[in-house]
């Protein structure tokens, strides 16, 4: 069997690359590291989409030299701008690609890696704008609950509300996962993998779970605490892309322009939480679970617009 060369002849591997390794699984076992299903699906599509427009295929990539990858990737990141793509987006998509590239660097399958090839600034400014409470209660009041899916959304709204929580927290959650008596509910935090934190639930939500699970009738605890409930899906497990269109069509529903998802729910509820508490970001902390309290603080300064103050003092001067 005849081996690749490398074309960098100071670098050396234990294993050697060959002309049968099997790229596809290579892709495969570096997928398989990312927890989230979603992840997993949008990296896939990251990867397919440089490969596209390098016209390259992963294994020609994976053998080239260092100075060949970081031309590509840095000509990638060039088309990718002059698309007006969001830097959001750009940087995924390099980090995606540099992970994978890494991934075959640590395995002995490339002889390069592309870590110097850097991403796109980010602006500071994030939009952590959401609905008011008023605003948030019509829709709650909308839910037709004389249905079992009604039950459902009704429920899901306000745990989402109540406890700020990420829609891929509020999938992952089975009926174990509850505790009425204690009024907890274990969840899966961003970022945590397989550790779980016990979040405490107020009696509002306790009792629209509690219904909504007394409807479903007879149930097992391994079960997922939010499922489907039309036909030939009755019982699978309610995703993430499910729960944000319940969210979007429950806005609209009450007329609601603004584009709404279960992270504008987030949003709202910490802007709320963040009103009703006069700015005590550390206590809110609590609720957002934020690890870097700089980002909740985001949230309090568009909340408070001082900006806007200052603006008007410096215009009333004139």
């Amino acid at each position: 069997m005849t081996n690749i060369v490398s074309f960098n002849s100071n670098l050396t591997h234990l294993t050697p690359l060959t002309s049968t390794t099997d790229w596809d699984l290579i892709l495969q076992d570096w997928l398989s590291t990312k927890r989230s299903p979603h992840t997993q699906r949008v990296y896939r599509k990251d990867i397919t989409n440089f490969l596209n427009d390098v016209n390259m295929t992963l294994g020609k990539f994976l053998s080239g030299d260092r100075y060949q990858g970081h031309e590509l990737l840095t000509r990638y990141k060039g088309q990718m701008i002059s698309k007006e793509l969001t830097p959001a987006t750009i940087n995924r998509r390099l980090a995606a690609i540099k992970s994978l590239v890494s991934h075959a660097y640590q395995c002995g399958h490339c002889e390069f890696t592309l870590e110097t090839v850097k991403g796109e600034k980010m602006a500071q400014y994030r939009d952590t704008s959401g609905i008011d409470l008023d605003l948030f209660k019509d829709v709650l009041a909308n839910v037709d609950r004389s249905t079992i899916i009604g039950v459902r959304d009704y429920a899901l709204l306000v745990l989402l509300w109540s406890n700020a929580l990420r829609r891929s927290e509020v999938a992952k959650t089975d009926i174990k996962d509850f505790d009425p008596d204690g009024m907890t509910l274990r969840i899966y935090g961003k970022g945590r993998g397989t550790e779980a934190e016990t979040v405490s639930l107020g009696k509002g939500t306790v009792m629209a779970i509690s219904t909504y699970l007394e409807l479903r009738g007879d149930v097992n605890d391994d079960d997922p605490l939010f499922v489907a409930h039309k036909p030939g899906y009755i019982g699978h497990r309610l995703h993430t892309n499910s729960i944000y269109k319940i969210v979007q069509k429950r806005c609209e529903a009450v007329g609601i322009k603004k584009v709404m998802s279960p992270h504008r729910i987030r949003h709202s509820a910490i802007t709320t939480a963040l009103d009703k508490t006069d700015g005590d970001v550390r206590k809110v902390q609590k609720l957002s679970r934020h690890a870097n309290l700089n980002t909740l603080m985001i949230y309090d300064d568009n909340r408070l617009n001082a900006q806007k103050d200052i603006t008007e003092m410096l215009d009333s001067l004139i």
